[in-house]
């Protein structure tokens, strides 16, 4: 068979068009990557995620993840830039705040919840750079959502490991959500790499002994002794738990257990019925379930209910207690802090119900008028009429504690940064996270939620606990400060 042999001319033409033809797929290949990135992103640090296309990541305030959040992301961005601006003549740290703010009727928190948490966060920066606490190093505060759910937790811890390096030398993240498994996820992942958290309201008992993690909220077993304490004052002597076993709930199933553990002591305080259960996974049945609820109830006389499950699940199980067929027999149902991420319009609901609703929360305002030895003067001073918060963001109610709780984290984590700070250089998460075993006596956080020091577990010790009732219109009406040992600590 004859050789066939083109002519140079046509080999090189067809070398050009061939390399031509490569350079420009690969262009289209990488262009249309570039493209679908620009198209997902949201901001520095921020891109879409998930087919609700939530923004997610990390922002120094540039970026503002929900409109309500404007007034104070603002304040935030305002402030960071400030302190690069004046970065040659004092060193600065970042702190991120971690929880979800783009939060749907699908979390536990609302959104008034996290933007009430954020508020307070930015007062400990203020108060920590140029207020009544001002102290060196500066700190940069970044503001960190994983999205509904914490869903796109992993995404976001990420992002926050890689801001450990300059420019932003992030040591130390706050808030991290309610109590859920990937939430937990993401604390573990930033403890592996060193980076000292402060959890606001995280309150499982059993997330807990993570190397560089401690929290400010009392666990559920403190809450739970706090409550129970307080009941048998009052004359409590029979209970009922409701107890929500949904996998993955970590607040409602460590909730329940902790009740039951610090209400019984024989036959003077006593569980009348085995405990009751819904599962609030199964989406067509946890409500019916709630529903039964009541008829048993009548039967078993209980003088209190002790409900083990989230807020939103709460006024459900109201609504069934109402319609209840024992109409002549009274109950008292006690739960947990989750009633506090109920909205205005949820919690008016629930008392239309006419059932009296007592619980545990995590903070509030009046702690410091009726028990102001619990808590510390100069930090509560800013949560009251006319402070610093009321100037700021008026006509903004803080009776869900959140602004309280996202303060003393912050301002936790500033206090470590600071102590940190006294004895090195160059300040680093570790190092932070020590300083938090050292917070005791003189040392310990003025928290407006109370003084706080910390076990070797990373829980507080005996946190200031305050009992709130629901009150016929709705409202929050603080009824006084427990503790699990009994009384608070105290400034010393």
């Amino acid at each position: 068979m004859p050789r066939l042999e083109w002519p140079l001319h046509v080999v090189r033409r067809v070398v050009l068009a061939t390399a031509a033809a490569v350079v420009l797929a690969a262009a289209l290949w990488f262009g249309a990557g570039w493209l679908q990135d620009r198209n997902a992103r949201c901001a520095d640090g921020v891109v879409e995620m998930g087919p609700d296309k939530e923004c997610v990541g990390v922002t120094d305030g540039a970026y503002v993840f929900a409109p309500h959040l404007d007034a104070v992301t603002r304040k935030i961005e305002e402030e960071n830039r400030r302190v690069l601006a004046e970065a040659d003549k004092e060193p600065y740290v970042s702190v991120a705040y971690f929880t979800s703010f783009t939060a749907t009727s699908d979390d536990s928190n609302s959104a008034e919840g996290v933007r009430h948490e954020l508020q307070g966060a930015y007062l400990a920066q203020y108060r920590h750079n140029r207020g009544d606490l001002a102290a060196t190093p500066k700190i940069r505060l970044l503001i960190a959502n994983p999205g509904s759910r914490s869903t796109h937790w992993k995404h976001t811890a990420d992002e926050l490991i890689a801001r450990k390096g300059a420019p932003d030398r992030l040591v130390a993240v706050a808030g991290l959500g309610p109590s859920n498994e990937e939430n937990l996820a993401a604390i573990r992942r930033l403890s592996d790499q060193g980076i000292a958290m402060v959890g606001a309201t995280v309150t499982a008992t059993d997330i807990q002994g993570i190397g560089t993690f401690v929290r400010i909220a009392p666990t559920n077993e403190d809450e739970a002794y706090a409550g129970a304490a307080y009941l048998k004052r009052r004359g409590i002597s029979t209970a009922v738990v409701i107890q929500d076993v949904a996998q993955g709930d970590l607040y409602a199933a460590t909730l329940g257990t902790a009740f039951t553990k610090a209400f019984q002591d024989g036959d003077k305080h006593r569980l009348v019925a085995e405990r009751m259960t819904y599962d609030s996974s199964v989406s067509s049945a946890w409500q019916n379930e709630l529903r039964y609820m009541p008829g048993q109830l009548c039967q078993q006389h209980p003088q209190l209910v002790y409900f083990a499950g989230r807020g939103q699940h709460l006024t459900h199980f109201l609504d069934a207690l109402s319609n209840r067929s024992c109409t002549d027999q009274q109950f008292t149902v006690f739960t947990g802090d989750d009633t506090t991420n109920l909205t205005p319009e949820q919690l008016a609901h629930a008392a239309e119900t006419g059932i009296e609703v007592l619980y545990t929360g995590l903070a509030h305002p009046d702690m410091y008028r009726t028990a102001p030895q619990a808590v510390s003067g100069p930090s509560a001073k800013n949560f009251q009429p006319g402070g610093l918060l009321d100037q700021w963001f008026p006509h903004d109610p803080r009776e869900d504690g959140g602004a309280l709780m996202g303060h003393d984290a912050v301002l936790a984590a500033a206090h470590g940064i600071q102590m940190a700070a006294r004895w090195q250089g160059q300040v680093v998460g570790d190092a932070v996270a020590r300083m938090f075993h050292q917070m005791d006596g003189t040392q310990q956080v003025a928290g407006a939620s109370g003084f706080i020091s910390f076990q070797n577990n990373g829980n507080p010790r005996n946190k200031a606990v305050p009992i709130l009732r629901l009150s016929g219109k709705g409202q929050v009406e603080f009824v006084e400060v427990s503790a699990a040992e009994g009384k608070p600590p105290q400034e010393q």
